[in-house]
């Protein structure tokens, strides 16, 4: 591992601080590289692990964004409902009904209100305390089960933003991001240790490759 990937680097993202018109490429981006490059496989892979397939489940999906991951729970477990979950109305745009305004760190659910909580490229933007923080909330949130999905912090997928962005046309600020996100990513030992720390002692982390994606799973 390259010594400038040893430890995580958080820096602000350009899509937090852009008008619409300028987040809207980039949200197009996230969906696509889910969606090519091993978000959603990861999600196909994991989900029938801790929920059953004829299940009526609850799900609530906190950073939401696009809501591409509602869909793809939808399309999985078609008698589910799932409520996506961001602080950003422009984000939120395309996702499907319901959804909801709210800050990740302030939920107005009272404990045990969804089945299970899902979320996906989203703890990568925050510090280590606000990561346990969240997913103690999370955790607390669900009867059922947690599932996280984020990045993996590695050189290889550094490498691949600076290297395709012609090759896919990648936006300008899906690239500039997309190579924040990857310092900002976690290895699977700092996310089990945060878990832990949050006191979710039963969860589970396992690394996929070669999306350099790792899924959180806890099941009660």
């Amino acid at each position: 591992m390259n010594p400038l990937f040893t430890e995580r680097l958080i820096e602000p993202e350009v899509l937090d601080h852009v008008p619409p018109e300028k987040a809207r490429p980039n949200l197009a981006d996230l969906v696509r590289i889910n969606r090519v490059l091993g978000g959603h496989s990861v999600l196909r892979r994991t989900l029938p692990a801790i929920v059953k397939s004829s299940e009526p489940a609850t799900f609530l999906d906190v950073g939401a964004a696009s809501g591409d991951t509602a869909h793809l729970v939808r399309e999985l477990y078609p008698n589910a409902s799932v409520v996506s979950l961001d602080y950003n109305s422009t984000n939120l745009e395309k996702a499907p009904r319901p959804k909801l305004l709210a800050d990740a760190f302030a939920l107005p659910f009272r404990p045990r209100t969804f089945d299970y909580v899902l979320s996906s490229l989203f703890l990568h933007h925050f510090e280590n305390r606000q990561v346990v923080t969240l997913l103690r909330e999370f955790y607390a949130i669900a009867s059922k089960g947690l599932l996280v999905c984020d990045l993996e912090r590695h050189v290889l997928p550094y490498l691949f933003m600076r290297t395709t962005k012609s090759i896919f046309g990648w936006n300008d600020i899906t690239v500039q991001d997309g190579l924040k996100s990857v310092r900002a990513a976690f290895r699977r030992t700092e996310l089990e240790a945060l878990a832990e720390e949050a006191g979710i002692a039963n969860a589970t982390v396992v690394g996929h490759r070669p999306a350099f994606r790792l899924a959180l799973t806890a099941v009660r």
